[in-house]
């Protein structure tokens, strides 16, 4: 006897529920979790600090991914120049928090202002072209921001840059914003509120003009909609997450750097959206997660993170053009398809092979490194192996190689084999 429709869905509301606000508790659970577990472990005499800073750069990293998916994923408009704004914004806020009193909770609203002010400049001159032309006015328009940081020492702060003194604001509540932890609440506080506003405004009837114009602007302006205005209202909103998210990196290291408007900083951004998916709201955020990981703990211990970074977004492209989002929903689907015990087989020779494959690339990489740089590289002792212990080195890495492929192939085959037994049944 089959169960009410009434009963099916009230059944199905709660799960529905919880897979809404998990990732949103996931992304509380990061910045809340962490410092209060450390606190514990740690001795009251050792600082929190590399911990919080790393957490502040994700924060950063996050509403800066978020800010920039509002232009790709929610219009269709690819940046070559999302770092202007962002620094924009930052120095704005530096100076006028370095002029006059203002508490530092308010600042990144500030930031804010001062990168949607840049936006609707970058509107004005942009809005009414799409794809290439788009991409190449706003690189454009970067790199003259990029010049214009160094030509202008007066309002960049040459080399400098513009620096601020957290502490030198006036109290909020008691909070001098001196320590680092005090900080740190400030960015995760805006991080979260900046999340749920662009949350919010992707689920609008103006997003869903804007995702109209993305997919077609001539369709779109046969129903009546303008393209331009669509773009430059978006664009607008765009660039002021984007302050907000320079500000909050201004509040993390006190000071406005002129790289932090360089063309650098604009590929960073480009390549933790894409690698994250720009299809969910929230591959962004993972794909955020994963620069700060390549940036900050794989740059503490080789020279060649940006090598890693660059082949890790080749193989995301090529293996999944939706991103790790989209891999993650597709391998949902798949294990409800299937189930987790008959595709457990097929999942641990792919994680094997994975796991292989990539311990054998980054033991000749390393290798190589260390030959190449000697001491300048932590992986120095690499070059230092006798020939005997190369030659174990060298047969290390072709056998991990062979046991990647073979990985592959029976993961491959597995998978192709539930498929067939499904599709028969």
């Amino acid at each position: 006897m089959r169960e009410p429709l009434a009963t099916v869905t009230c059944r199905r509301r709660p799960a529905a529920r919880w897979r809404a606000c998990a990732p949103w508790l996931a992304l509380v659970a990061l910045f809340v979790v962490p410092p209060l577990v450390s606190a514990l472990i740690l001795p009251a005499r050792m600082s929190q600090g590399w911990l919080l800073a790393c957490l502040a750069q994700a924060a950063t990293m996050i509403v800066f991914a978020l800010s920039y998916n509002l232009l790709l994923g929610g219009t269709g408009l690819l940046s070559f120049g999302h770092a202007a704004p962002a620094g924009i914004g930052a120095f704005v806020a530096a100076h006028l928090f370095n002029r006059y009193a203002m508490a530092l909770p308010l600042l990144p609203f500030v930031g804010g202002l001062g990168g949607a002010a840049f936006g609707v400049l970058t509107a004005l001159v942009a809005a009414r072209r799409a794809g290439t032309a788009f991409a190449m006015i706003t690189l454009g328009l970067g790199e003259l921001v990029a010049a214009a940081a160094w030509a202008l020492p007066g309002a960049f702060g040459g080399e400098a840059g513009v620096g601020i003194d957290r502490a030198s604001g006036p109290a909020w509540a008691g909070w001098t914003f001196g320590s680092d932890l005090q900080a740190y609440c400030v960015i995760a506080a805006w991080c979260l509120l900046a999340s749920a506003a662009m949350f919010a405004l992707s689920r609008t009837p103006f997003a869903r003009l804007a995702n109209a114009v993305r997919d077609n602007p001539v369709r779109a302006a046969a129903l009546g909609v303008a393209p331009a205005r669509a773009r430059a209202a978006m664009i607008v909103w765009s660039a002021g997450f984007a302050g907000v998210a320079g500000t909050l990196a201004l509040i993390n290291i006190e000071l406005a750097a002129a790289e932090s408007v360089g063309m650098m900083r604009s590929a960073a951004v480009l390549i933790a959206t894409v690698t994250g998916g720009t299809a969910s709201f929230f591959g962004p955020v993972l794909g955020a997660l994963v620069w700060v990981a390549f940036s900050v703990g794989i740059a503490s211990v080789t020279r060649a993170w940006m090598l890693y970074v660059g082949l890790f977004f080749i193989a995301v492209v090529l293996a999944a053009p939706d991103g790790l989002a989209g891999f993650v929903a597709r391998q949902r689907a798949w294990i409800a398809r299937h189930g987790w015990r008959r595709g457990m087989r097929a999942w641990a020779a792919g994680a094997f092979a994975v796991a292989s494959g990539a311990l054998a690339f980054v033991l000749a990489l390393q290798w190589a490194y260390a030959v190449r740089l000697r001491d300048a590289d932590p992986g120095a002792w690499l070059a230092s192996l006798t020939p005997r212990g190369a030659w174990w080195l060298a047969g290390a890495i072709v056998v991990l190689a062979a046991f990647a492929v073979a990985g592959a192939y029976r993961a491959r085959d597995l998978a192709r084999a539930l498929d067939v037994q499904e599709n028969t049944r």
